[in-house]
């Protein structure tokens, strides 16, 4: 049987996905070594993941018009080459400031570059599996943790976090720049700037049009309270199950199994989006997410920590595709680059502020508790947006006709 070439593409963002996320992700594991070796506070190596999300909200919404212009192959060898320069140079730094520039910024924006292209392409060559392919690209994500995590920790133990950092520039350059090749445009692909839309069911609305609807407000607002629920106890988690007498290795594979929960909550999230539709879905995970945060507030022992690890995991990678199948559903594939460039540039701002959160409550308080009470009043603003979810197909068709001058 023929498989189609799509399946490549979207293994090639899983590829893409775990390699340059789970590198970036991976400061979770630098946080205590680094703070320990340099004597630098722990917000102030907190503040370089604040940075990363931040940079690479920003850069998302370019890369992604970029895609939409120029095609995802450039896009994803660019970022690659720009994350493993950052990497590279960060694992030399001796200041906190260049530090903070070097893996915040450069890795930040470097990373800008894959999720939202990469996610789009694949929807555009997937047709009949749509949600199972963007949810398999997010999965990539999940598979970071996994993998890239235990190999850090690894290398710290064996050799120092120096030569733990520069050895991930050189897995980003050694896996992602030949795996990019292999990326081509769907069949049929016409870009933002062409005259028609490939896609009958496209509402025909130019990027400034989708931006101003309110629809775009809704989603960009639940995924911002979205990563600002699971941020801070996803970057802090290593630190807290150490806080808690957890050994150092056997706090990371803590990390690595909420990534092999998100891994499966994320093909789940989308499978059970095709059956029951992507709101309950999504209004379910959000609340389920919630409730995990809250339980972080007692757990004390490993098995504890694996066991809730498992449901968040599960909870918030069940809902992390079904932004992207949202804005595909209201705004087109056309522009499906730019417009969730756009969400996912919002929804950074809210994975910045977790890292950050739980720095400044550690120096302040020395304990994480408040950090898990903060992200359980951002749950619970998550959910209550995402019930204000609407149908998009008569709104959206309403405002691209009216922009139509009549003939």
């Amino acid at each position: 049987m023929k498989v189609s070439y799509g399946w490549i593409v979207v293994a090639v963002g899983m590829v893409v996905s775990c390699i340059g996320f789970g590198a970036m992700f991976s400061l979770a594991v630098f946080l205590e070594p680094i703070s320990t070796a340099t004597g630098w506070s722990r917000s102030g190596v907190s503040a370089a993941a604040t940075l990363n999300f931040l940079c690479m909200g920003v850069a998302s919404f370019a890369w992604g018009a970029l895609s939409d212009r120029y095609g995802t192959r450039i896009v994803v060898l660019a970022g690659a080459t720009l994350l493993g320069i950052g990497l590279v140079l960060a694992s030399q730094t001796t200041s906190l400031p260049a530090f903070q520039i070097l893996f915040g910024m450069i890795v930040g924006a470097a990373n800008g570059a894959f999720f939202a292209p990469l996610t789009a392409l694949a929807m555009a060559w997937i047709v009949r599996n749509r949600n199972l392919a963007a949810a398999l690209v997010s999965a990539g994500m999940g598979m970071g943790s996994m993998t890239v995590a235990p190999l850090t920790r690894w290398l710290i133990t064996d050799y120092d976090w120096r030569i733990a950092m520069l050895a991930l520039g050189g897995l980003v350059w050694g896996v992602i720049l030949p795996a990019a090749l292999l990326l081509r445009p769907a069949p049929g692909t016409v870009h933002a700037g062409g005259s028609a839309a490939a896609d009958p069911d496209d509402p025909g609305l130019t990027v400034g049009q989708a931006l101003r609807t309110p629809q775009f407000a809704i989603i960009a607002l639940t995924f911002f309270a979205c990563c600002a629920t699971h941020s801070g106890p996803i970057f802090h988690m290593v630190s807290y199950a150490m806080g808690c007498g957890i050994a150092a290795m056997a706090a990371t594979t803590v990390l690595s199994a909420a990534g092999l929960a998100g891994l499966g909550g994320r093909i789940g999230g989308g499978l059970i989006a095709d059956r029951i539709g992507t709101k309950p879905t999504i209004v379910f995970g959000l609340a389920l997410q919630a409730v995990a945060v809250s339980l972080y507030l007692v757990v004390d022992n490993l098995a504890s920590f694996y066991a809730l690890s498992i449901l968040f995991g599960t909870a918030y990678g069940s809902v992390m595709p079904l932004y992207a199948i949202l804005v595909r559903t209201y705004f087109g594939a056309r522009i499906m680059g730019t417009t969730f460039g756009a969400v996912s540039m919002v929804s950074s701002l809210g994975m910045a502020l977790g890292p950050w959160m739980g720095g400044w409550v550690f120096d302040t308080f020395g304990a994480y508790r408040w950090l898990y009470i903060g992200s359980l009043i951002f749950g619970a603003a998550a959910v209550g947006i995402a019930l204000t979810f609407r149908p998009p197909a008569a709104d959206a068709r309403a405002q691209a006709k009216a922009a139509v001058p009549a003939t």
